[in-house]
């Protein structure tokens, strides 16, 4: 299985590839001052159940980060895998 992940910029969003077809996608949403809200992620049905949601978010946050952004976690997913593995807990804006 290949799995690639891309910041698929004109959507505002990074999508996960599964041998090149669509599977799970992470919105983004820039804000001022560096401040990236990350509202909803998505997993195909035929594709969920493989962890790849998880897979996306980090990519995300991997990308976000050394872009020096911030990430606002209004989706409830992202905020849980944020709080799960607090390596992340530094890109956290703020206002959270």
């Amino acid at each position: 299985m290949d799995i690639s992940v891309h910041h698929a910029t004109e959507a505002d969003r990074f999508e996960l590839r599964v041998n090149g077809e669509l599977a799970a996608y992470a919105d983004t949403r820039h804000l001022s001052d560096g401040v990236v809200e990350m509202p909803h992620t998505y997993t195909l049905p035929s594709f969920r159940g493989q962890g790849l949601a998880a897979q996306v978010v980090r990519a995300a946050l991997d990308n976000l980060a050394a872009d020096g952004h911030q990430v606002l976690p209004t989706c409830w997913f992202v905020a849980e895998f944020i709080d799960a593995n607090p390596q992340y807990g530094h890109l956290l804006a703020s206002n959270r």
